[in-house]
């Protein structure tokens, strides 16, 4: 018997099944809207057009990546030197969010290189870079004291068959003992 409040007994339903659930239907949705976009293009200009859209797309994408790519490298460089951690200050935190506006240029489809695009410019970059790490600030805030790895442990241990039993192997065996003798079955 499920009824739509949640009881004691069968709590309500939680927010990543949800996620699980309608995630791969937005990602079907946004894939089927793409190839429709590109086949009404295609239709309006040529395809050829359409084909020199989406190669425009994944060379300009690769630029960005690279670009993107060696800036943070040399970023981390100089922190390394400098015997800190890297800072993304000198460009709002931009090289994560121009590699993603880069492989979402790289994708085939319009919506995608229109979103690249945006990601791109450098205002769009700062508010985004804020509202993500105003987000990601509250949701540290909310999981609460204690370490990263426990909250890992805590969230595998949630999960049906995730028992985790911590423990240590110990080998006592001599080192002039043979290697070849048959062992036994680890499970029966």
């Amino acid at each position: 018997m499920t009824t739509g409040a949640p009881s004691p007994t069968h709590p309500a339903r939680p927010r990543r099944s949800r996620v699980r659930t309608f995630l791969p239907l937005g990602i079907a949705a946004w894939l089927v809207l793409e190839i429709w976009l590109l086949t009404v293009v295609a239709g309006a200009a040529s395809g050829f057009t359409v084909f020199l859209i989406l190669l425009t797309g994944l060379v300009l994408g690769s630029v960005v990546v690279k670009r993107a790519g060696r800036r943070a490298l040399q970023n981390l460089n100089e922190a390394l030197q400098r015997g800190g951690a890297p800072s993304d200050s000198s460009n709002g935190g931009g090289n994560g969010l121009m590699m993603l506006g880069g492989l979402l240029l790289m994708i085939p489809g319009l919506i995608s290189d229109v979103l690249g695009l945006l990601l791109l410019i450098p205002p769009v970059q700062k508010a985004l870079g804020r509202y993500a790490e105003r987000t990601f600030d509250r949701k540290l805030r909310e999981a609460g004291a204690g370490t990263l790895g426990g909250a890992f442990q805590q969230a595998r241990m949630h999960q049906p068959d995730g028992k985790v039993v911590q423990g240590e192997v110990i080998r006592d065996e001599p080192q002039d003992a043979p290697r070849d003798r048959q062992r036994p079955p680890l499970t029966d």
